[in-house]
């Protein structure tokens, strides 16, 4: 590591097993508040629909409510999908935030629809098409903000000047090609796909194009860490992040499963194969465990900024794991 390296939190807001939206919105509240004492830089908030144990679907409501709770923390979408929606609302709803919340909102913009093809065109019939104008919709975006957009006859208010950054998210090469292109910063979300993750990375840093709103590259990765006192405790903690897996493979919508001594019984070894490949970033293990995997990490994929995820079934014990992964980072940032 030769440079401090900034950490932050995607939270996808999962209902756990017994519990309800109310109770997880209460929590995801307590892990903001904790993230923005411990200095996290980010706390970004994911778009998903159809799914009746990810309470995030209003994903703008959620960041509003998120950032009227917190005082320095950045809070921003991990992210909209932009097919969803119409660039203009997009730039209006942002613009807002910016303006309630000033110098704390980033929009990270993602292609997928964030549920499955019914739902896709249940929000919008013409999500396929808007999928492919994805680029375009990005600059029609970029122009909202503009404050050359004053003289369109279509204006975003009150976003028109507005410095909100944008994002760009993806699990692809295509991503990191529009990212670049675009002199964007660029987030990869190796949480759940991160066959491709260094590939987009270098592929991004070799052909980025400098901006106004960006001189040079700016990678984060999005991983998994459960973090805790002893690796064995790490390990039996994470299992529950395995059933999330291995659940989303068979299609069996649950809640947060508590965790398991053993994945042994559950799962078979061609469902073992398919849950290692979505969550080959994963790390796991005490703060000791943590720092040599993730300062290899940090070193190799060559990242600016780490989000981490982490689907604890225990909320107290979640919010350990966030505390002793920021005591990582910051040891590791104190031996440069």
């Amino acid at each position: 590591m030769k440079d401090p390296i900034s950490i932050s939190i995607l939270e996808l807001a999962i209902i756990a097993q017994d519990s309800n939206a109310a109770a997880t919105f209460q929590k995801t509240k307590e892990l903001a508040q904790l993230a923005d004492e411990l200095g996290y830089k980010r706390f970004w908030l994911a778009e998903h629909h159809n799914m009746a144990h990810v309470a995030s679907t209003a994903t703008v409501v959620l960041i509003g409510y998120i950032a009227s709770q917190t005082q320095k923390i950045r809070v921003g979408s991990g992210g909209i999908m932009l097919p969803n929606h119409s660039p203009l609302i997009v730039a209006e709803q942002f613009g807002t935030l910016e303006t309630l919340y000033p110098d704390r909102i980033d929009l990270g913009l993602g292609r997928a629809p964030g549920t499955d093809q019914p739902t896709a065109e249940a929000i919008r019939k013409d999500f396929f098409e808007q999928a492919q104008r994805f680029p375009q919709n990005v600059t029609k975006l970029q122009d909202y903000f503009s404050v050359e957009n004053a003289t369109a006859k279509v204006r975003a208010f009150p976003a028109e000047g507005r410095n909100v950054p944008i994002w760009i998210l993806g699990s692809s090469m295509e991503s990191a090609a529009l990212a670049a292109a675009y002199g964007l910063p660029y987030a990869f979300a190796g949480h759940f796909a991160p066959r491709q993750m260094i590939q987009a990375f270098e592929f991004y840093r070799e052909n980025f194009q400098a901006s106004d709103t960006l001189e040079k590259p700016k990678i984060m990765a999005c991983v998994n860490i459960v973090a805790a006192d002893t690796n064995e405790e790490a390990q039996f903690l994470s299992t529950s992040l395995y059933q999330m897996f291995l659940n989303l493979i068979r299609n069996d919508r649950k809640g947060l499963q508590p965790p398991l001594p053993s994945l042994d019984d559950i799962m078979s070894e061609e469902e073992r194969f398919h849950v290692d490949q979505m969550t080959a970033c994963t790390f796991t293990g005490s703060p000791e465990q943590l720092a040599k995997d993730l300062k290899k990490f940090i070193e190799y994929a060559k990242i600016d900024e780490l989000m981490v995820t982490s689907p604890i079934f225990d909320h107290h014990l979640k919010l350990k794991s966030i505390q002793l992964t920021k005591e990582v980072i910051n040891s590791l940032n104190n031996s440069l």
